[in-house]
């Protein structure tokens, strides 16, 4: 027998021994966050105003993860901008990652419930609907909307800015409103943010 297909084995008979031999292995459950709860974070330096060395360890502080299972599905927000040109929040940082920020303004995130993320007035007039894009621009006292829509992660989070210096620095406090890890059953093959339509 080779030596890989030896490995293969060995890891297989430890997979089912630890499932009680049943087939079905228990991952560990991960961290997922605690909803309505008011938390700060600072992020730092933006994430493109880093050395080569910094780069090499990954998004270090510059992003935010929601749960322990962060570094598999990406951040859920990030702090972006080259040295010396404006800043911004992302969302989608990679793959099929379609995740959507919206400025709301200046709104206080103590009062702000989830079904105003669409609406903060909750009113029909064009310019009270939020508006959302994959980036958006920092503005001290502004708080956000991020609709977080990954292949494994669905969530509502909003952010209100609470201090920035550009490039260097980003705090912020926000609040989880929804928060799920997905099991993709099944999908369509073949997305491509680059091809067209047949």
């Amino acid at each position: 027998m080779e030596v890989s297909s030896m490995k293969s084995a060995r890891l297989l008979l430890t997979l089912l021994l630890a499932s009680g031999g049943n087939g079905s292995v228990q991952l560990p459950s991960p961290k997922l966050p605690e909803l309505h709860k008011i938390k700060a974070v600072t992020l730092s330096p933006s994430y493109s105003c880093r050395s080569k060395e910094d780069f090499q360890r990954g998004y270090g502080k510059t992003a935010l993860f929601l749960t322990d299972e962060g570094n598999w599905n990406g951040p859920d927000l990030l702090f972006n901008g080259a040295c010396g040109s404006l800043d911004y929040l992302e969302g989608q940082t990679a793959g099929d990652d379609m995740t959507l920020i919206a400025d709301l303004g200046k709104v206080s995130l103590e009062e702000l419930r989830a079904d105003q993320a669409f609406n903060v007035k909750r009113i029909h007039s064009d310019d009270a609907y939020s508006k959302f894009t994959t980036i958006a621009e920092i503005e001290v006292g502004h708080t956000y909307a991020v609709l977080i829509n990954k292949a494994r992660v669905r969530g509502l989070l909003f952010i209100s800015i609470t201090a920035w210096v550009p490039n260097q620095r980003l705090d912020l406090k926000y609040v989880v409103r929804e928060y799920q890890l997905l099991i993709v059953r099944k999908e369509s093959p073949g997305f491509d943010w680059t091809r067209k339509s047949d």
